[in-house]
């Protein structure tokens, strides 16, 4: 079947051929390491996680690339301020390596947690300055950099399609760079910043990196580092070649990383840089976009501390297509953590109640219908809602028990949810819920019913639901039918 992809490119639903198939070259861009991971930013690696499943299930290979970025990144888009994990290092009097170290494992926790496929390659910044360095010396050598006091720049007028990504230049914004300083023009961006005034060199060989709250490197130009741009377009022309088939990214990366990777990237090899460009949406929360003066920045370990799986977070990301915003609420995450329970308990069911019969042509035909529309869906522009919607009904019809579950498990190949390890096992309540629950029969005892009942409240918004018996307290997962010690 022929699967469609919306290219960023072209602002078009496009047949999807890859360049040399049955292989596809894939480059996710990774987090730039220097504090907590969210679930903002999980939304969009569990977008490109289904992206590859799905090309798999197709029948292509994918190489999925990832970059981890550990320097570079600095405070500011318009190439101002301080490199961001310089500055966690600063205030946290740690040095730049741990930083990135703690945060890209905190990361990849999130990840596993998430059931998302670890990239095939995961590439460091900080391995790969020879490379950034090679890149920048070739646009050097053809004309399209100048020097300023703080570094070598790529000169955006000197490259026509620059902007393309956003249908021109009209769709980038360089108000946003409020002082453009000795660049010649708003757009134009670092490949090369210096650490000292003009790229003074000293001996680096002197001094232990590893002491450093700095990251800094020899470069034909003087002591520095590179930009936080040139490195995707040096470690994805390194591990994919110079044209490769998918670039993935949230929509943020669009007007500004993505558009200047894409410049860099053709001026130096005169080749198209990537076939599509596929952007995931903004997750809101509770209608709001994400920051720290709202208070409402989540990551995994959040979900986990209120009592939910991970896994129903991903369910949650499934709801929505990837193009479109999602809100996230602790409500509508716990009705995805039902959901998920529920769809469990049916798969459970299922396969209990498994055995072997005769299969009716009329069933026969409706177990291909679901394998196809599924397929469809999903080769749809990665249409998530509609995919889930096609396994709910599988799962709720009057075909054999094993076939339903046969079903689930092959769906689940792209859906991530990990159907295949679910057990006839008696779950316990996480170690929080417990001591709220005994919280709550504390004050209940001491006949403060009121207080005991906005605790009750609390727990069901968080997924779990308190029951009073003569035993004691009897607590059940939300939407389900066990019961829990």
């Amino acid at each position: 079947m022929d699967i469609y992809l919306t290219n960023t490119l072209t602002r078009k639903k496009e047949k999807f051929v890859p360049i040399n198939p049955p292989n596809v070259g894939m480059y996710t861009c990774g987090p730039t390491v220097y504090l907590y991971s969210h679930i903002g930013h999980m939304r969009t690696y569990v977008g490109a996680d289904i992206l590859k499943r799905a090309l798999k299930l197709n029948g292509y290979n994918v190489k999925q690339v990832m970059n981890i970025t550990d320097v570079g990144h600095l405070t500011s888009d318009a190439d101002t301020g301080e490199d961001k994990i310089e500055k966690t290092a600063r205030i946290t009097g740690k040095s730049v390596w741990d930083i990135a170290k703690f945060y890209t494992e905190q990361f990849f926790s999130s990840t596993d947690a998430l059931n998302i496929i670890k990239p095939d390659i995961v590439c460091k910044a900080t391995d790969n300055i020879s490379e950034q360095i090679e890149l920048i010396k070739k646009l050097e050598a053809k004309g399209f950099t100048y020097k300023t006091s703080d570094g070598i720049y790529f000169d955006t007028s000197k490259f026509s399609d620059y902007g393309k990504l956003t249908g021109g230049k009209k769709g980038i914004k360089p108000g946003a760079r409020i002082d453009i300083g000795e660049k010649k023009n708003s757009t134009d961006f670092a490949l090369w910043k210096f650490s000292h005034e003009g790229g003074r060199s000293f001996d680096l060989a002197q001094e232990d990196p590893s002491d450093r709250r700095q990251m800094e490197w020899e470069s034909p130009w003087g002591i520095g580092f590179p930009g936080w741009h040139i490195e995707c377009s040096a470690m994805s022309m390194k591990y994919l070649g110079e044209t490769f088939d998918i670039h993935t990214g949230g929509i943020d990366h669009i007007p500004i990383h993505h558009t200047n990777e894409i410049a860099q990237s053709e001026a130096a090899t005169d080749k198209p840089f990537v076939k599509f460009w596929i952007h995931s949406e903004f997750l809101m929360v509770d209608g709001k976009k994400m920051s720290k003066s709202l208070g409402n920045i989540y990551t995994v370990d959040d979900v986990k501390a209120k009592g939910f799986e991970p896994l129903s977070l991903r369910y949650l990301y499934l709801t929505a297509h990837y193009r479109d915003p999602l809100n996230f609420t602790w409500k509508s995450l716990s009705g995805a953590q039902t959901a998920l329970d529920n769809l469990r308990e049916l798969l459970l069911a299922a396969k209990t109640q498994s055995s072997r019969t005769l299969l009716s042509s009329e069933k026969g035909r409706k177990i291909d219908d679901f394998n196809v529309r599924f397929q469809t869906a999903v080769n749809d522009d990665i249409n998530t809602p509609k995919a889930l919607a096609v396994l709910w009904e599988a799962m709720k019809s009057n075909i054999p028990s094993e076939d339903k579950y046969d079903l689930a498990i092959s769906f689940d190949q792209v859906l991530g949810l990990k159907l295949a390890d679910i057990q006839k096992t008696k779950l316990t309540a996480p170690e929080n819920i417990k001591e709220l629950v005994q919280e709550r029969q504390s004050i209940r005892d001491s006949g403060d019913f009121k207080k005991a009942d906005e605790l009750r409240k609390k727990i069901l918004e968080m997924g779990w639901v308190v029951e009073d018996t003569p035993k004691g307290p009897r607590i059940t997962k939300k939407g389900g039918a066990k019961a829990l010690k």
